[in-house]
C-alpha cells in the first residue's frame, strides 16, 4: 500500500487523527510490517507490551478467555490495538489472533516516544486527546457512583 494511502487511513484512527502530516509520515516509515497467517497469535493475554499494532488488512479476533468461547470482538482495518502500550508499559488484557491472512504495522513504544519528541505540536495534541478522554472517564465514574 502506498504511503499516502496509509497516511489517509491512519487519520481514521482517533489517536492518529490529531497527528501532523509529517508525524504520520514518520510513523509509517518507523513501523514494522508483520504478516500473519490465519490462526497466528499476535500477542497473548498477560504478556508485557512493548507497543501497539495497527491493523491494515485482514481481521483480528480478541479473546479474553482461553476456554473455547467465541471471540469477544473482531477488529477490521483500520484499528489500533494496544493504544495505552504506546504510551506506557502494561500487560496485554486479551489474546489477539489473526482470523485470516492479516497485515499489521507494529509501532514500538521507544520510537513512538521519539517521534513525539521530534514533533512537539503533535505531542501537545496527543496529550490533549488523552486529557479529554481521562476527564470523560472521570465524569462517567462520578455519574456511576451517584446513580
Amino acid at each position: 500500500m502506498a504511503v499516502d494511502a496509509d497516511i489517509e487511513n491512519l487519520k481514521r484512527i482517533a489517536l492518529f487523527s490529531v497527528f501532523e502530516p509529517e508525524a504520520l509520515r514518520a510513523l509509517v516509515f518507523r513501523a514494522e510490517t508483520r504478516l500473519l497467517r490465519a490462526g497466528d497469535v499476535l500477542f497473548r493475554k498477560g504478556e508485557a507490551s512493548d507497543g501497539g499494532y495497527i491493523l491494515t488488512g485482514g481481521s483480528v479476533a480478541l479473546e479474553t478467555h482461553d476456554d473455547g468461547r467465541p471471540s469477544g470482538k473482531i477488529l477490521r482495518p483500520w484499528a489500533l490495538l494496544g493504544e495505552i502500550a504506546l504510551v506506557a508499559p502494561t500487560t496485554r488484557p486479551v489474546t489477539a489472533f489473526a482470523r485470516e491472512p492479516t497485515t499489521v504495522l507494529k509501532i514500538s513504544r521507544g520510537p513512538f516516544h521519539a517521534l513525539l519528541e521530534q514533533h512537539p505540536h503533535t505531542a501537545a495534541r496527543v496529550r490533549q486527546l488523552f486529557k479529554t478522554r481521562l476527564a470523560e472517564f472521570a465524569r462517567e465514574l462520578e455519574f456511576e457512583t451517584t446513580a
